[in-house]
């Protein structure tokens, strides 16, 4: 079994920040990358950050120069510091793991960007 762990979403104005966390474990072989994704209403789930083994990263365009991927020591956490925040960045947003074909989803964590 493998399992993700979120924390951190939550109500925030515009040009405020968050900082999402994630936490693997379970029966995990091979990690090659982690990343967030999310889900607005009425859109699809879409990409918004990814970083490897060796801590390269990418990011949507939407996000760039606002939001920050980064991982722990040992490669079995993920965070995300979310910087000036837009209406248009609210959704669930979601943990993902990949190990080798496979993908692991974390539950999920509501960010809202309200005035």
């Amino acid at each position: 079994q493998v399992r993700l762990a979120e924390s951190g979403g939550g109500l925030v104005q515009p040009g405020g920040s968050l900082r999402l966390s994630c936490a693997a474990s379970g029966s995990i072989f091979s990690i090659n990358t982690m990343g967030w994704y999310r889900q607005a209403p009425g859109k699809q789930r879409e990409l918004v950050a990814r970083i490897t083994s060796g801590r390269s990263t990418n990011y949507a365009d939407s996000v760039k120069g606002r939001f920050t991927i980064s991982r722990n020591n040992a490669g079995n956490a993920v965070y995300l510091q979310m910087n000036n925040l837009k209406p248009e960045d609210t959704a669930v947003y979601y943990c993902n793991l990949e190990v080798l074909s496979d993908n692991y989803w974390g539950r999920g964590t509501q960010v809202t960007v309200s005035s």
